[in-house]
């Protein structure tokens, strides 16, 4: 499976969905996973996901054209484009109050 790791950018949010370590074992399980340039910047993680296997993709949109998508937070409207399409997974953390 194609696994896709868009940057965060909701204000203040500082993680990433998958860690260099999760990329591992995604890849040792024959998953191509796909992470957004300066995804983990802000978790303090900066080339390890190069070294753990992953693509570095520059153009965000083509990190959501993955089958599945794993972030932390909730799309933003700048993002809503790239969730009206078919045959994906889309996982997140949803934060209702």
């Amino acid at each position: 499976m194609k696994i896709g790791i868009p940057k965060e950018i909701k204000a203040q949010e500082n993680r990433v969905g998958v860690t260099p370590s999760g990329v591992i074992e995604l890849v040792k399980h024959k998953h191509e996973v796909y992470v957004e340039k300066n995804a983990g910047l802000g978790s303090g993680f900066t080339d390890d996901y190069k070294k753990a296997g992953a693509i570095i993709l520059d153009n965000p949109a083509e990190i959501w054209t993955k089958e599945m998508i794993i972030k932390v937070k909730e799309p933003l409207e700048s993002e809503y484009n790239f969730l009206w399409r078919t045959n994906y997974f889309y996982i997140l953390s949803f934060g209702f109050r």
